[in-house]
């Protein structure tokens, strides 16, 4: 539910004229956007499912360039650090007249904020200051911007909000958020700043999701019973949730089963990476219809794993983690396969414990991180594809992840291989059907520019 926070009358043509209106502007008069750190971009795609036009997508890494070209085609895709003139002049322009920016720049040191320091005068902020920056060049009729949820610590996120502002220019309101509450069968909670510009006469909207969240849980029966179940928490709405859950037709709370349960096909070590969609046989939630877009599928290869960890998700119940090893399975090598750097010990180091959970099929998964190992399949003893990533996240099955062909070192490139950087991409990502949701809720308070030139 989404309450719009209108307040007074909305001015037609504000500070905006016909003049301001030039060829980069959608032709059928849909609100435009410029994704000024757009990764694979999942903040793009939950916009243009929401009826915007996506101008152009920015980033300092290669990879998730390509990826960003591969799906966005007819959008300006500009590689390099915005810090740099020459990125920041080329994204100023695809940006001229834009209706609305986006973007999620790294924030690393508001933890680190105290008295009556600023962040946006750290150094370590540059990307930020950045966005501001470029948001006060462009002056859009509202912007989006996504951070990690720790921002929300007192102090920070006023300071943001006070740096969003530009001198009372915007309405600025922030609001955390959980991808969970959208549709999106993993919980992901992200500090959501919205910022409508004054002329407007509009205030930014209030996004209000399932609450399914904060409702449910896993819990274990007994010490004898090794299997989680789902169980409702002190709840007015839990049991009503909990029933909206189990129903395979629902498509506001996602279960990782409803999500990727029609790819428990997919075994360990397998290579070939696309398939015919017919091939995946029927679907048997809505969910999975709603993914299902393209007549191929793509991102269908799943890593192997080594016979040691594959013995310890044997142990592991779906829902579980390190938790539930036993103290054999918590040795260091089980097979005598030596595997990683030594941890100097008999035992699994802590910075392995990380890597031994297993997804529960009816309850949603939690945060996806960059790597292949962030979660293990809830009955196969394997990784998950990058589709089955994509899928978690709410990526649409004609999303394909990709690489920039070249090979090797290239700037803005983080190590480790096209592989991993599909799963970085992927995992780094914001929820499309998050983005959608708050797409959504501004798309009324902002008639595109285009659309304001008509009527003058």
């Amino acid at each position: 539910m989404v309450d719009s926070g209108r307040v007074g009358t909305r001015h037609v043509r504000g500070s905006w004229d016909s003049a301001d209106v030039t060829s980069n502007i959608s032709g059928d008069g849909q609100p435009t956007v410029i994704d000024l750190f757009s990764g694979a971009g999942g903040l793009a795609e939950g916009f243009r499912q929401a009826g915007y036009t996506i101008l152009a997508g920015v980033d300092n890494d290669p990879d998730a360039i390509a990826t960003f070209r591969t799906n966005f085609p007819k959008a300006s895709s500009i590689i390099g650090d915005i810090r740099d003139a020459e990125v920041r002049r080329k994204s100023v322009e695809a940006g001229r007249c834009v209706d609305v920016v986006v973007g999620g720049p790294p924030c690393q040191a508001f933890s680190q904020v105290r008295n009556h320091s600023r962040i946006i005068d750290d150094p370590r902020n540059s990307l930020y200051r950045e966005f501001v920056r470029v948001v006060g060049e462009l002056e859009p009729r509202a912007f989006v911007m996504e951070n990690v949820q720790g921002m929300a610590q007192m102090g920070v996120k006023e300071q943001v909000i006070h740096d969003l502002a530009l001198a009372g220019k915007y309405e600025v309101t922030a609001q955390l958020l959980d991808a969970a509450d959208f549709g999106v069968p993993q919980t992901r909670k992200r500090l959501i700043f919205i910022g409508i510009h004054r002329d407007t006469g509009e205030l930014p909207p209030t996004i209000e999701g399932s609450g399914a969240s904060v409702a449910l849980t896993l819990l274990k029966d007994s010490v004898d019973d090794p299997r989680y179940r789902l169980a409702l928490r002190d709840d007015v709405v839990a049991e009503e949730l909990l029933t909206r859950l189990q129903d395979p037709e629902d498509v506001g709370i996602v279960s990782a089963r409803q999500a990727i349960g029609d790819l428990e096909f997919l075994a360990s070590g397998r290579t070939d990476d696309t398939s015919p969609t017919v091939a995946l046989g029927a679907p048997f939630s809505a969910y999975q219809r709603r993914m299902r877009d393209a007549p191929i599928v793509a991102n269908l290869r799943v890593p192997r794993i080594n016979r040691d960890t594959e013995l310890r998700l044997d142990g592991i119940p779906a829902g579980g983690n390190y938790r539930d090893l036993s103290d054999a399975l918590m040795s260091r090598y089980l097979t005598g396969q030596k595997w990683g750097p030594s941890t100097g010990s008999e035992l699994l180091a802590r910075k392995h414990y990380y890597a031994y959970r297993r997804l529960h099929p009816e309850l949603w998964a939690w945060t996806l991180n960059t790597k292949a190992d962030a979660v293990y399949h809830y009955s196969a003893l394997r990784a998950l594809s990058v589709r089955e990533f994509c899928r978690l996240q709410s990526f649409p099955d004609h999303y394909t992840v990709t690489t920039d062909p070249r090979r090797g070192e290239i700037p803005g490139r983080v190590p480790n291989g096209a592989a991993h950087s599909r799963y970085r991409q992927i995992g780094n990502a914001v929820p499309p059907l998050l983005a959608k949701a708050i797409a959504t809720s501004i798309r009324d308070l902002i008639p595109s520019r285009l659309s304001l030139s008509a009527l003058s």
